[in-house]
């Protein structure tokens, strides 16, 4: 089994960045598909983003082109760079690893989470 442990979040003013980091062990994440989801308050949770196993990446439309998702193989690690950042990003967000090839975009695909960690935007 992975393990996985993120770093990252807090709080950031709109229009600023922050990255998250999902770092693994027990495996390497180079066996799995790497999404990123986020659950805002009073909302299902939602997909964010996934590097896929197979290689590539594809990004929910409401962060396409502000976010961007990276492997590290060598700290077998996940990154989630979030630029211009808006109020509407402000939720917890946890990583997650699939065997499934592609680009699985739903949280049932997942078998591995992180332990979530919160991102909050203020104005």
């Amino acid at each position: 089994q992975v393990q996985l442990v993120q770093s990252g979040g807090g709080l950031v003013q709109a229009g600023d960045s922050l990255r998250l980091a999902c770092a693994a062990s027990g495996r390497t994440l180079g066996s799995y598909s790497v999404g990123w989801f986020r659950q805002a308050p009073g909302k299902e949770r939602e997909f964010v983003a996934v590097a896929g196993l197979g290689g590539g990446a594809t990004y929910a439309d409401s962060v396409r082109g502000r976010f961007a998702i990276s492997r590290d193989n060598a700290r077998n690690t996940v990154y989630l760079q979030m630029n211009s950042l808006k109020l509407d990003d402000t939720a917890v967000y946890s990583c997650a690893a699939s065997v499934e090839m592609g680009w699985p975009s739903q949280d049932v695909e997942y078998s591995f989470w992180g332990q979530g960690t919160q991102v909050t935007v203020f104005s």
